[in-house]
């Protein structure tokens, strides 16, 4: 039998540089495949967490994005999370990886899949190209709110590029200055203009844009809590949230879980997941 304890125990004390540490030192003492043979032995849920652990982090995101883009139906909600909260350093090597890994590019595969103006936001998002600067240029931001505003509220219909243009290449600081000046202007916050005016995917990638923006760790504790409430958990969005964030901002997550809904992350998982799959997840939250 596995021991399963012992997988769990080992894989979480590490981080991801020592995980893939132990992967080649496993291959040249004992000539197997480390990831090969955990998947041998393990399954379900469980083996998504372990395998998830020991892939490298842009080639995790890269398996991921692939899944959503060429399994069965696609997961937008994962292609819209990735793509909106990766930096451009983390996107330019997803891009890299996924190209070698399956020989079509990221953004063929994002335009083969998806249409209209949601495609457009994922390509932009894909390009990695956001200036990653500090610089609040204030008459920009004045204009650059003033023209989210006739772009949406003010006219009939919504002229969505320059939303996508707006959300999608300004810095974090200035584009959180458009939204103070936004709320000024159009006397509701940029998030209720995206809801009222878009719909779908389209509006659920502008939405994530703009908390990612003003807080990443929030964000995530949004979807980590969307993944649990209600009927049946969505397993995929959890494992993937529980595993790219672990090593980076689970802690901030944790807190902001805590604050937003009121009760532990933690105990969320705990009365939600079973087994070694919880057990997993409870180490990786840990606290």
């Amino acid at each position: 039998g596995t021991d399963e304890d012992a997988i769990i125990e080992t894989l979480t004390k590490l981080n991801t540089s020592q995980r893939q540490q132990v992967l080649i030192t496993y291959k040249s003492t004992i000539g197997r495949d480390l990831i090969d043979d955990l998947k041998s032995e393990l399954s379900g849920n469980f083996e998504k967490v372990i395998v998830g652990l020991m892939t490298p982090t842009a080639m995790y995101d890269v398996h991921e994005l692939r899944r959503a883009l060429k399994g069965a139906g696609t997961d937008e909600g994962c292609l819209i999370e990735i793509l909106a909260s990766r930096s451009n350093d983390e996107i330019r090597r997803i891009n890299e990886n996924y190209k070698i890994q399956y020989g079509s590019s990221l953004e063929d595969d994002i335009v083969s899949d998806t249409s209209s103006m949601f495609r457009r936001v994922l390509v932009s998002l894909a390009t990695g190209n956001r200036d990653e600067g500090t610089f609040v240029d204030e008459t920009l931001a004045q204009q650059d709110a003033q023209c989210l505003y006739e772009a949406g509220e003010k006219k009939w219909g919504t002229d969505e590029v320059q939303f996508m243009s707006i959300l999608c290449t300004r810095n974090r600081c200035h584009l959180l200055r458009v939204f103070d000046v936004y709320r000024g202007i159009a006397n509701k916050d940029i998030t209720e203009s995206i809801k009222s005016e878009m719909s779908g995917d389209l509006e659920d990638a502008l939405l994530a844009v703009v908390k990612c923006m003003r807080n990443k760790p929030a964000y995530f504790a949004e979807r980590l809590y969307k993944s649990m409430k209600g009927l049946g958990t969505d397993d995929s969005t959890l494992i993937r949230v529980m595993v790219s964030r672990s090593e980076i901002d689970m802690q901030y997550i944790r807190r902001e879980f805590l604050s937003m809904y009121g009760k532990s992350l933690h105990s969320f998982i705990k009365g939600d997941c079973s087994g070694d799959y919880r057990k997993v997840l409870l180490r990786l939250c840990g606290g």
